[in-house]
């Protein structure tokens, strides 16, 4: 199995940072590889709650993810089970673990999507989370440019 690794640095204490992580209104705002919406976001942010998200691309194709929060630890650590909804997209099922970090001026994200199914999975993930990533950090610091750094790939 394949994991993909990105790290950011987010203008936000981690607990801010955290509530866009599990909650509906959070998630509404960042999630997805580019500008499309967000349609529905359902988040139980409780071990064995379970999320769903469907958005909707730049060029119009409906996506759709969910799965279960495996870990939490506030402002710290959330780990979920993540599969996508039937079609080509899904191999089965993988894992997101997003690990915060209290730095100067905010908070270092690291954002790890692992038990991908092949390096091509993992590069595919990895460009949409870099997509989700950047609106991400728009929303604490929209004049900046993003602090985009080299996916690792293992």
């Amino acid at each position: 199995m394949t994991s993909v690794t990105l790290v950011r640095h987010i203008r936000a204490r981690p607990s801010i940072v955290f509530e866009a992580l599990v909650t509906p209104e959070g998630v509404s705002r960042w999630w997805g590889p580019d500008a499309g919406p967000v349609l529905h976001a359902e988040m139980d942010a409780r071990i064995g709650g379970r999320f769903r998200v469907r958005f909707r691309t730049m060029d119009g194709i409906e996506h759709e993810s969910f799965g279960a929060f495996l870990e939490l630890v506030p402002p710290e650590r959330v780990k979920m089970s993540w599969r996508w909804t039937g079609g080509i997209e899904d191999p089965g099922e993988s894992t997101l673990e997003i690990v915060l970090r209290a730095i100067a001026g905010g908070t270092e994200l690291t954002l790890t999507h692992a038990l991908l199914d092949n390096p091509e999975s993992a590069k595919s993930h990895g460009e949409g989370w870099n997509g989700a990533l950047d609106s991400l950090e728009d929303l604490f610091s929209p004049s900046l440019s993003h602090d985009t750094q080299p996916m690792r790939i293992e």
